[in-house]
């Protein structure tokens, strides 16, 4: 068991340069997923007349690798070189955008091109999230992990912030390639600045059966209840937020009458949302317990939830931006305080794994919630929808508000 004490993180941990080309990848490459994922729905209603359910199977597509490859890329991520993966992903994920962007300019784009193009995109954003993780634990010093973390959500925040909106105004000014040729180039400079960092070499582990390394990390998890609850606390919340993604596009645009980039600029106030609460996670974090830091972003998950109901209620436009902006500002500080976490119990040479695993936990959700999205989307229309999230949210801030996570004052001193 790891020892709950009240070492907390230092903030004044200079970070290195090879950290600093990371950062600016990361960048880079999340701009490139939040164009390319603000723009496939956008295109799919609006060019192709897809509907609820049609969005619904396409957002599914796009999240079923988190589900399918984590595990497999995790067990990867601690045997070979990370930055390697890494860079190898982006050329992926670059790869399947000028697929798309062909189409587009061809005019044989279509619903299942998509649809396979964002599944094969999604792969490379798998390998990419697994393996940087235990990047930043070897380029970074410990007390400088929550620092990283946090400039490493700030940039994913502001690629969430302008991700959206880019995608929604070039789309909607400019034309569907312009916002692939957009997103393309990002992965590809993504690619580019990680084959820049001298990775710090490591002893190979043995070579060992898949399955025995499976069942290691899995037994780590399953066994550590700090692990345990945040990874069924991330379970409900992807649930519920992908849920709502899934119908969201259709949903705004008929019952609460929004244009192209009107949708784009709602999105974005989920990374401006990002943007404001990896700006004050230090402040919050030197002032908070961990365990009241921990439980914000699940309780920001339920608020926001709620919000977007009162949509149905009342249609609006802020309250749909408000409702996307408090997904973003609380998850940030639960995503910098849960990885912190996650990198001080977890031993180094297993961090790809356990990653892996919670990614699993955290991304493999997806799919789940679109797929209820796309049948009950499909059948019912997304009001049902919206309905149906709030009660995911809701059973993940009670999962993580009754942890010992919740409970915790710092970062544990040791790992188990």
């Amino acid at each position: 068991m790891p020892v709950h004490s009240a070492i907390k993180p230092s903030a004044t941990t200079e970070l290195p340069r090879a950290f600093h080309r990371l950062a600016w990848s990361n960048l880079a490459a999340q701009s490139a997923e939040q164009i390319g994922l603000a723009a496939t729905p956008i295109v799919a209603v609006f060019a192709l007349g897809a509907g609820p359910g049609q969005t619904g199977w396409l957002q599914t597509a796009q999240t079923l690798p988190f589900l399918l490859l984590s595990i497999a890329l995790g067990v990867r991520a601690d045997q070979a070189s990370r930055k390697k993966l890494m860079a190898r992903a982006e050329a992926v994920r670059c790869v399947a955008l000028l697929v798309v962007l062909a189409a587009v300019v061809s005019g044989r784009l279509s619903l299942p091109l998509l649809a396979v193009c964002g599944f094969i995109g999604a792969c490379g954003t798998v390998a990419y999230n697994v393996a940087s993780p235990s990047l930043i634990t070897a380029l970074v010093e410990r007390g400088g992990w929550a620092k990283a973390n946090g400039r490493t959500e700030l940039a994913r925040s502001i690629a969430y912030s302008a991700g959206p909106a880019l995608g929604g105004l070039l789309v909607g000014v400019i034309g569907a390639a312009s916002a692939f040729v957009v997103a393309a180039a990002l992965s590809a400079s993504a690619a580019l600045l990680l084959a820049g960092i001298d990775e710090p070499t490591r002893t190979p582990p043995p070579r060992r059966q898949f399955a025995s390394e499976l069942r290691e990390g899995a037994a780590f998890v399953t066994g550590n209840p700090l692990l345990r609850a945040i990874a069924m606390t991330a379970i409900f919340f992807n649930v519920g937020f992908f849920l709502i993604q899934a119908v969201y596009v259709p949903y705004a645009s008929r019952q609460l009458g929004l244009s192209p980039i009107e949708v784009g600029a709602t999105l974005a106030a989920y990374g401006a949302g990002m943007i404001v609460g990896a700006l004050v996670a230090p402040h919050v974090m030197a002032r908070f317990r961990l365990g009241q830091v921990i439980i914000v972003g699940p309780l920001c998950g339920l608020a926001a939830s709620l919000t977007l109901c009162l949509t149905l209620l009342a249609p609006s436009p802020w309250l749909a931006a408000a409702s996307y902006f408090q997904l973003g500002f609380g998850p940030i500080l639960w995503v910098i305080s849960s990885t912190t976490l996650r990198q001080a119990v977890t031993p180094e040479s297993m961090l790809g794994r356990v990653s892996a695993l919670i990614s699993t936990a955290t991304y493999g959700a997806r799919p789940i919630g679109t797929l209820i999205g796309a049948v009950l989307g499909g059948t019912a229309g997304a009001q049902p929808c919206l309905v149906v999230a709030v009660l995911a949210f809701a059973i993940q801030a009670c999962v993580i508000v009754r942890s010992p996570a919740a409970r915790l004052v710092g970062l544990p001193d040791t790992a188990a």
